[in-house]
């Protein structure tokens, strides 16, 4: 028998985080080597702009790869959407669409870097000093909403309700095992906690430790929905 659309939603969504966990890793590594990632966040434009143009065009690449990277929310929040909604159907409405304007806006905070900031470091290069003032109050605005506002707080306040919400409803019982529930409750309040990094200093510690967090919960929700559609298919073909 053909496994039914459920499975196979379940399968695919589980295999977007597992996918996601793996390509935040890789890209955050790669771009905390080569351009000092995340601590250049903070940067000004005399020291950003010229960091990130001497990154070339794989540097470039690895930005537009991390800038997508969060649209897999989406095939995720599909598949956690068919994994539990059978329980919590109305939790699980409202978890898949925060994850989808979770997905939106941090991608669009991400790929400012290697479309319209990238554009300004190019700039930048052969401007005089009365117009690279203007391009760095550009750089800065641009920062502050794409980044601060949407990326960072908007989308991950909305990407850890998702998991938030996810955790309660497996928490009602939905075929993982007991201990994932509270860890994805935990995940995402600790992300919660970490948003807040603009404001203060005071969660430093908490936003560095939700990097770590952050692609292992990814994967253990991942394979948890992978290995739910591989019990679902076995029940379908009985």
């Amino acid at each position: 028998m053909t496994p039914v659309p459920e499975a196979g939603s379940i399968r695919v969504g589980g295999a977007a985080l597992v996918l996601a966990a793996l390509g935040f890793t890789g890209v955050f590594l790669y771009l905390a080597v080569r351009f000092d990632y995340p601590d250049v966040l903070d940067a000004p434009a005399t020291t950003a702009l010229p960091a990130l143009l001497d990154m070339g065009a794989a540097g470039r690449a690895a930005w537009a790869l991390y800038g997508l990277l969060p649209l897999l929310l989406i095939p995720a929040a599909v598949g956690a959407y068919a994994a539990l909604r059978e329980r919590q159907e109305g939790l699980m409405r409202t978890a898949v669409l925060l994850a989808l304007v979770a997905s939106v806006t941090m991608m669009l905070g991400l790929l400012r870097w290697p479309s319209v900031q990238w554009e300004l470091a190019l700039a930048w290069a052969g401007a005089g000093e009365d117009e690279r003032v203007v391009l760095a109050a550009v750089f800065d605005g641009l920062n502050r909403y794409l980044g601060t506002y949407l990326g960072e707080f908007v989308g991950e306040l909305c990407l850890n309700a998702f998991f938030i919400l996810t955790g309660v409803a497996m928490w009602r019982g939905a075929g993982f095992a007991r201990w994932v529930a509270p860890l994805g409750i935990a995940a995402g309040a600790l992300g919660w906690i970490a948003m807040w990094r603009n404001v203060t200093d005071v969660v430093a510690p908490a936003a560095a430790f939700n990097n770590a967090v952050l692609p292992i919960w990814l994967l253990i929700f991942g394979v948890g929905l992978v290995r739910l559609s591989r019990r679902q298919r076995v029940r379908d073909e009985r």
